[in-house]
């Protein structure tokens, strides 16, 4: 039997002028197409970037369903489908892809794809196409590096929780903060306290028709936000430099 291969291929997270000319590549080649939805008789975001980009999708690509649960029985009845699909199509000899939003190796459903895939059969091979990050298309967006020289980054889900973002405030130069629709609230009363609030900045769905940029972050307060939205965070109180933990520390003057 001759397998097809698996590919993730990135589109970036919105701006369908972020799409790779790898990517574009991959989507002009025959293979069959398989994209992410939240819920049966819902759109796709990533389907919905390459649509944006003039594409065409084949008539016969495949919603794979991903629902936004935590409940175990229903995660893996969703991840058993939609392995058992890709595999049926992969056993046709054809590749098939898989539309990403933003970058596939960066906090994306496809990694876990193809390792279920090729718990099924070991032979498949796997091809990852990189994108362009949300956070990084974000920082562009609004001027703002992510790190220079020595600085450090930090880039966690907002789900961690205020205690973890508290900590990591002190340990990193700048943060970017993902998923914040949970605890943005939160968040938003641990940046006033701690005297950051008047540097961070709220995207959402950054490189979309409905992007929306937020530099007064505390006036979002009680706001349901979407739940593709980041925070961007300097600590400028941070001293520069600084490296703890038992990383390697700055280097200082050179001993006589």
């Amino acid at each position: 039997m001759t397998l097809g291969k698996l590919i993730g291929v990135s589109l970036g997270p919105g701006d369908p002028g972020l799409m790779t000319r790898k990517a574009w590549d991959a989507l002009s080649r025959p293979a069959h197409w398989t994209y992410p939805v939240a819920k049966s008789d819902a759109g796709s975001y990533a389907l919905d970037i390459v649509v944006r980009a003039g594409i065409t999708p084949p008539l016969d690509a495949v919603p794979l369903l991903f629902p936004m649960t935590h409940h175990p029985e229903v995660l893996a009845k969703s991840w058993a489908r939609a392995s058992s699909t890709v595999l049926e199509r992969l056993r046709s000899g054809q590749d098939v892809i898989f539309l990403v939003e933003g970058d596939a190796s960066t906090y994306s459903t496809f990694g876990h794809l193809a390792r279920t895939v090729r718990e099924l059969d070991p032979q498949v091979e796997v091809e990852v196409i990189p994108g362009v990050s949300s956070y990084c298309a974000a920082a562009a967006r609004v001027g703002t590096p992510l790190a220079e020289a020595d600085d450090t980054l930090a880039v966690i889900p907002a789900g961690y929780g205020v205690a973890v973002i508290d900590h990591m405030l002190d340990e990193f130069d700048s943060l970017v903060l993902l998923k914040v629709k949970p605890l943005l609230d939160e968040v938003i009363a641990l940046l006033e306290r701690r005297g950051l609030i008047g540097h961070a900045c709220f995207i959402e769905k950054v490189g979309t028709p409905d992007e929306r940029v937020v530099r007064d972050v505390a006036r979002l307060k009680g706001e349901t936000v979407a739940y593709l939205s980041l925070l961007l965070v300097h600590n400028p109180n941070r001293p520069r430099g600084e490296i703890r933990r038992g990383c390697r520390k700055k280097k200082t003057a050179a001993a006589n």
